[in-house]
């Protein structure tokens, strides 16, 4: 009788560890995108503030803190939030998607699988489904490392910044600020 009472608890326990949401650990993780302007400059930046979660039926989801934008130029920082993102009026750049948790569950540990995911971006005022190519690292049973395989390629005029662009572009006095962004990114997730 010990051991039924011993294995039926051992039991909950495990399902529950198992069925834990994932969540983002924004430390440990990185989101970066390069900025181009005058044709052939370029530039790495950053967003420091953003959580996620992987629900166990597989319902991913990202919320980046616009405001959290880093470019290592402080002045910049705040003209792309005021000029860019309008951050008073848009402060969040909202990923959802859905993981396959078959596949995530076949990855060992110390192995790793590539996923195509479709991503539902939305970003000032606008949806848009971005296909992403990722790389998914299974590190221990309560960590996961994903990795985006190919950059993500955000383009200006699908979330309506064009016209924030080129107010940076004019107040900067550049020839050109590409329209097109890589987003590149590292997230651990742990439960």
């Amino acid at each position: 009788m010990k051991r039924i009472l011993i294995t039926l608890i051992l039991g909950t326990l495990s399902f529950m560890t198992s069925a834990a949401p994932w969540k983002v650990d924004n430390e440990a993780s990185d989101i970066n995108f390069i900025t181009t302007k005058k044709v052939n400059f370029s530039e790495v930046h950053k967003f420091t503030s953003f959580s996620g979660s992987l629900s166990d039926k597989g319902d991913f989801e990202l919320a980046i803190d616009l405001a959290s934008v880093w470019t290592n130029v402080a002045i910049r920082d705040t003209r792309m939030k005021e000029m860019l993102f309008e951050v008073a009026s848009f402060p969040k750049l909202m990923l959802n998607a859905n993981i396959s948790m078959t596949a995530l569950d076949k990855i060992n540990v110390g192995s790793s699988a590539s996923m195509q995911v479709d991503g539902k971006v939305s970003f000032h005022g606008e949806t848009q489904t971005v296909p992403m190519k990722v790389s998914v690292i299974r590190l221990n049973e309560k960590e996961l490392i994903v990795v985006s395989a190919q950059p993500v390629i955000i383009n200006a005029e699908q979330f309506g910044l064009t016209r924030g662009v080129e107010k940076l572009r004019e107040i900067a006095g550049l020839t050109s600020i590409g329209h097109s962004v890589p987003v590149s990114f590292i997230l651990n997730l742990r439960r």
